[in-house]
């Protein structure tokens, strides 16, 4: 299946979650879109629960089906909580520590950065969004792309960046710190769903 490419506003109510992070999605319509879209009773089944739990997700890192399916694969074979594993290693992709540094207002808008060649690690080129990034490793920009618009306006707006991370407004740069814990990543996503769900 390739990468929803639809609009992200009726994507982000169907779910009940901002997928930009902005929650300006959700201000204004709070509730499914649709004809019936606020008068929705639906009760999701035990299944639909946990189907509804992976879609928020891959959706939210941008991800294919393939990509989310071998990336949890992944991360059940890791040692530890597959839940917890897999959030991390979600976390380390190369377009969601551009986004988490305020270099992209949107987690798109981080992944056409990489996917452009204007991100650089430990001073060299990668445009693999899905590029797993190790602690200590330096993202930055290139030089060239050091004057984007784009760039400039997400820095200016941005107000937070994750503990784990360290970042330079100067030099445009941040460094991997270290491995997120679970309580610094998103509480809206209940991961022992998506274990259930892939469990099955």
């Amino acid at each position: 299946m390739s990468r929803y490419t639809g609009p992200s506003w009726k994507l982000s109510r169907r779910l009940g979650i901002s997928l930009s992070g902005t929650g300006k999605e959700l201000e204004k319509r709070p509730y499914a879109p649709g004809q019936h879209g606020p008068n929705q009773r639906k009760k999701l089944s035990e299944y639909g629960l946990q189907l509804q739990e992976k879609q928020k997700l891959r959706h939210m890192y941008g991800m294919t089906e393939r990509q989310f399916n071998n990336l949890f694969t992944k991360a059940s074979k890791m040692k530890g909580v597959v839940g917890e594993n897999f959030m991390i290693l979600l976390e380390t992709r190369l377009d969601n520590l551009v986004y988490r540094l305020g270099l992209a207002r949107t987690r798109r808008g981080a992944r056409q950065l990489v996917n452009h060649g204007h991100i650089l690690v430990d001073g060299k080129r990668v445009d693999i969004p899905s590029y797993s990034v190790q602690p200590g490793q330096v993202i930055s920009l290139r030089e060239k792309s050091q004057s984007l618009a784009v760039v400039q306006e997400a820095i200016e707006v941005n107000n937070f960046v994750p503990d784990y991370l360290s970042f330079d407004a100067d030099k445009k740069e941040g460094t991997f710190v270290r491995l997120p814990e679970r309580s610094e990543l998103s509480a809206e996503i209940q991961e022992s769903l998506i274990v259930e769900f892939y469990s099955r």
